[in-house]
């Protein structure tokens, strides 16, 4: 009985991890960007109890003991980098990449950070592109003085237009990174994302070159989470933690009538 509030206990706790994630997915269902996160779970060491086979005919008993589990514990939490919807604003700073790839942005202590949100916009101080946030996209595109008009190609070729002339001029190169393992990159907020020993070595190149995807210019990528599918494991996940509690009462119970059967 003691075992069995220990093992509906790690129910308790994993359940309610898987909730977290579950919650945190919902919460972000409108974030430009943003990648669902799955919980993967596994089960515990085995407790071998008795040895039986020697109390059985031959040939039974094949599993040599009783195996008692231990419970469960969480083994990982997964990122799924599925495609996101693509939605039109109309707003020409706007990039969704269409496949696989990242935008490198340069953080504010000189490191790099990588993100799947393409919503930019113009510092007015240096005229470069940066994230809502505030981080400059690396390598810089700079917006001249008097644009009228920028064009951004599914290569990432930035072009303008600048005021009193009707011919545009190529202004910069967009260029994206992808990971050997994007499911091991760091999560730091911000829809961005940290390179790790996990995630593998990087890789930079124009859009729509061999494994990249393309840019499209006034659209982003929004939340790859599926409201549906999320709901159906918060119902199962909640279900389980609801037994789980219900697994410890009992088990409660039971140790207090056999504490006063004990005690007489």
């Amino acid at each position: 009985m003691i075992r069995s509030l220990w093992i509906s206990a790690s129910g308790l706790q994993t359940q309610q991890m898987s909730i977290d994630t579950i919650g945190n997915n919902v919460s972000n269902i409108n974030t430009t960007g943003f990648k669902r996160v799955i919980s993967e779970f596994q089960d515990l060491d085995y407790k071998m109890t008795d040895q039986i086979g020697s109390f059985l005919p031959e040939g039974m008993g094949l599993n040599g003991g009783i195996q008692i589990g231990c419970g469960v514990g969480l083994m990982d939490t997964r990122q799924i980098f599925e495609q996101g919807s693509i939605e039109n604003t109309g707003n020409q700073f706007d990039l969704a990449i269409e496949g696989n790839g990242f935008f490198r942005v340069k953080l504010a202590d000189g490191s790099h950070g990588y993100t799947r949100d393409g919503s930019f916009m113009v510092d007015g101080a240096t005229g470069r592109l940066t994230t809502t946030s505030g981080y400059y996209l690396e390598p810089p595109i700079t917006i001249p003085d008097g644009a009228t008009s920028i064009s951004i190609s599914e290569k990432g070729m930035v072009s303008a237009i600048l005021e009193g002339e009707s011919a545009s001029q190529e202004i910069g190169q967009i260029n994206l990174f992808k990971f050997t393992n994007p499911a091991g990159l760091q999560r730091m907020g911000d829809s961005l994302f940290a390179e790790t020993v996990v995630s593998g070595d990087v890789t930079q190149n124009t859009p729509s070159a061999d494994g990249f995807g393309t840019l499209c210019q006034g659209f982003l990528e929004m939340s790859n989470v599926n409201l549906a599918d999320e709901m159906a494991k918060l119902l199962t996940a909640s279900r389980a933690y609801q037994l789980n509690a219900r697994a410890i009462k009992n088990a409660d119970t039971m140790l207090s009538i056999a504490n006063q059967i004990f005690r007489g």
